[in-house]
């Protein structure tokens, strides 16, 4: 979940702009049938961001880049739309919302994105448009919660940050729960809290100029083991 640049928080419109001053409309790695607003690679553009923001440093701007545990969290829901059809899905940390984009082109009932980046939020806007899909926003921090109406929670490499991800894995506890489905894209972070996990599904990942050590990415779809 990437933090906002200050001078686009107060105004989706300008949001808007930037993003499309600094990106491309293409598909990512694997996934033919959808196209999202992306940058050519990382360093530019944050550089662009912190000028714009009047501040440095900021992190890495997620929602202009396709990640590879996101890539294969999609590419799995459009092979297996049945786990999204009739879903009422929550996307967490969505980024580009390529997941959540994914997820509507199951089939789901609905779609909702969460990002505490104002930028990410125009660019997930701008990204649901060029796809043809409708979803809804939540705005801000979320983990400290519930999932609410959501029957299926979605996070694509969130795992980053070993405070993130501990988070997060109480969230989905408790989202599991409250009886909802749980379906993570990983390529081998840290921090992934793999206890009580299983792999359903792994995909060679096309790293993105820039973002990995590794030009091709190992990313696991993950979902909590079933008793035995």
């Amino acid at each position: 979940m990437a933090r906002s640049a200050r001078h686009c928080g107060p105004d989706p419109a300008a949001a808007a702009a930037f993003v499309r001053s600094c990106t491309r409309l293409r598909p990512p790695p694997l996934l033919p049938e959808i196209a999202l607003h992306l940058a050519d690679e990382p360093y530019a553009l944050w550089e662009r961001t912190e000028a714009a923001a009047g501040r440095s440093p900021l992190p890495v701007p997620f929602w202009a880049f396709p990640w590879a545990g996101g890539t294969a969290l999609a590419r799995f829901l459009l092979d297996h739309p049945d786990r999204a059809a009739g879903q009422i899905v929550l996307d967490l940390a969505s980024g580009s919302g390529l997941v959540a984009i994914a997820a509507a082109r199951a089939g789901a009932a609905a779609v909702t994105a969460n990002e505490i980046d104002p930028l990410a939020l125009a660019a997930i806007t701008l990204n649901a448009g060029a796809n043809g899909v409708t979803l809804g926003l939540a705005p801000g921090d979320l983990l400290d919660g519930g999932c609410g109406p959501a029957t299926l929670v979605l996070a694509g490499d969130a795992c980053y940050e070993r405070s993130l991800a501990a988070r997060l894995a109480g969230f989905l506890a408790r989202a599991r729960a409250a009886g909802a489905g749980v379906l993570l894209g990983d390529p081998g972070r840290a921090y992934l809290p793999r206890h009580g996990l299983e792999p359903v599904a792994s995909y060679q990942v096309p790293a993105w100029p820039g973002l990995e050590d590794a030009g091709v990415k190992t990313a696991t779809v993950w979902q909590p083991a079933r008793p035995c």
